[in-house]
Order: C-alpha cells, then sequence, then structure tokens
C-alpha cells in the first residue's frame, strides 16, 4: 500500500465553537468530507505530486485517507495561528522524500515555509549523508543542499491566520495528501 499520488492543500476556519472552526478549515482545505489518518514523514519514492484540484476529485466520501498534517488553533484575539508541512526530494527519484509537519503561533508565512523547508531537508541531509551544521542559518543550509545535488528541490504548503476581534476560534491546517491506493475487488 504505498501512494503513488500526493496534493498539498490548506486552509482556515473561523467559529465560536473550536470543533467548528476545525470543519471549516478542513473545507477549505477540501479535504473536509475523508476520514484522514495522520502518518509520519515519509514521501514515497516514484510518487507524484499532483494539483490540489485533482487531487481532491480522485478522494471518495468517507474514505480513509493519508496525510501529514499540521494544525495550530486559538481564540485569543489578535493572535496569529501558523500550519505548515514542507518536502525535500531527493534527486534520485527512486529513493524517498521527507515531508515535515510544524504547527504553532505567532510565525509569519514565509517563515514557516522556510521553517518546515529546512526541516524536511535536514531530515532527507541526514539519510543521504550530506554533512551540515543545524547552527548555520537556513540559507546557508538551503545553499548547501542544492550544492551536494543530493537534494533536488523543497517546497512547502503553510496557511496563518490571526484571530478576529470577536475572538472566535481560528484554526488553520496544512496537509500532504496521500491519493488512496485502490485495488480492483475480488471477484
Amino acid at each position: 500500500m504505498v501512494p503513488k499520488e500526493i496534493f498539498f492543500t490548506q486552509g482556515v476556519g473561523r467559529h465560536r465553537l473550536q470543533l467548528q472552526s476545525f470543519e471549516l478549515a478542513l473545507r477549505d482545505a477540501g479535504i473536509a468530507f475523508c476520514n484522514l489518518v495522520t502518518v509520519s514523514s515519509i514521501f514515497p519514492p516514484e510518487c507524484k505530486i499532483i494539483s490540489r484540484k485533482k487531487g481532491v476529485e480522485k478522494l471518495r466520501p468517507g474514505e480513509l485517507t493519508f496525510c501529514v498534517m499540521a494544525r495550530s488553533d486559538t481564540n485569543e484575539p489578535s493572535r496569529r495561528c501558523c500550519a505548515g508541512v514542507g518536502l525535500a526530494l531527493p534527486a534520485n527519484g527512486k529513493d524517498y522524500g521527507y515531508i515535515a509537519e510544524y504547527h504553532g503561533h505567532g510565525m509569519n508565512s514565509k517563515q514557516v515555509s522556510d521553517l518546515v523547508e529546512d526541516m524536511a531537508a535536514s531530515m532527507l541531509a541526514s539519510t543521504l549523508g550530506i554533512e551540515f551544521d543545524p547552527d548555520k542559518a537556513y540559507d546557508e543550509r538551503k545553499e548547501l543542499y542544492r550544492m551536494s545535488g543530493k537534494i533536488v528541490r523543497t517546497r512547502a504548503a503553510v496557511k496563518v491566520a490571526e484571530v478576529e476581534e470577536n475572538g472566535f476560534w481560528t484554526t488553520v491546517v496544512a496537509a500532504a495528501v496521500f491519493i488512496p491506493v485502490r485495488r480492483d475487488p475480488v471477484v
């Protein structure tokens, strides 16, 4: 059961009730109609990244759907919540990559994007034997990854939102959603 396709999505929801704001964030992300199962951080070898639109069209209501998800919420007025997933792909498409997730408060979209891409690239670098100094600045490490020739690219899906003055719960989600592997029924 190794997924062959994946898409990235994000969403935000606001409501006076916390659970409702989460549901609205999932709706905004286009995945509320699935039974989501969170998994860890491996991007399968030879997995194809497809658009959110194509990915959502391939899902079925009620289906068990695996994803790497980040979720953050708060109802504190003027507080910013953020969620992001980052991907690092190896140059060799037959190797696996890494997906990293982050959820928290206070950061902007660029900060979250840089963080999750760096986390994913750092995890991949360690499995590929690329030496890196975790105390170096993100931009220095990113350049090192590029120069190694072993990490081909990174990307991120991020959502950041600030709670409005009404104090409604605000939930943000970001997810890497695997398209379920379907087998023809045995007759």
